[in-house]
């Protein structure tokens, strides 16, 4: 097997223990045996249980990251990319926190050591963005003084409600009808939107 592949099958194994026994409850051994590898090939990859936790952020953030790239590749307006876009981000990341069980509680109480493996994450989620208002200004959709600038307080917008979101205080009483309305709102009106979204963003 691969380098590549071990590792990437000792990332899974970490995984699905963690979601289910929690970080604090799962040792490496425990990882070692439950992916048939030794202990030696474990400390190969990993130097300890905070290295593989990190690991196993860092891929969830990839496949994050992939979903947003496919968003921004569709052919659809600007407006409408942009707002699939923050959907996504914070659908996905909402799904992987709940899919991932007790990893849940470490999750937000381990917010700011997450934060030194986010880093990446977030300078490519910027560029993305980036794209998106690029094509906006280009298309004649949005009115942007400053792309970079803007880009990175769409970023640092999303990620501030990504906990709440996350934890159903935002928006949770609201149909997805009046929650895109809400949020085309703040998104367009500091965009400077001069369109109407080409097509709904909710299919129900």
């Amino acid at each position: 097997m691969p380098v590549s592949k071990t590792k990437a099958k000792l990332v899974d194994v970490a995984r699905q223990l963690f979601a289910k026994m929690g970080v604090e409850n799962t040792t490496m051994n425990d990882i070692a045996l439950a992916s048939k590898k030794g202990r030696r090939t474990l400390y190969t990859y990993f130097k300890s249980k905070e290295d593989i936790y990190l690991a196993v952020v860092e891929s969830e953030l990839d496949i994050l990251l992939d979903t947003m790239k496919r968003v921004a590749d569709k052919d659809i307006s600007p407006d409408a990319k942009m707002l699939e876009m923050i959907y996504t981000r914070l659908d996905v990341v909402k799904e992987v926190v709940y899919r991932n069980g007790t990893l849940r509680a470490d999750f937000f109480r381990d917010i700011w050591r997450v934060e030194k493996v986010r880093k990446r994450f977030d300078e490519k989620e910027i560029l993305l963005f980036k794209e998106v208002l690029r094509e906006g200004v280009e298309k004649g959709v949005f009115q942007i003084d400053d792309i970079d600038m803007t880009a990175e307080l769409v970023h640092y917008c999303v990620k501030g409600i990504e906990v709440p979101y996350i934890r159903g205080h935002i928006g949770a009483n609201l149909d997805d009808e009046t929650r895109d309305r809400y949020v085309a709102r703040i998104v367009f009106g500091a965009l400077r939107r001069t369109a109407e979204p080409k097509a709904p963003l909710s299919e129900g």
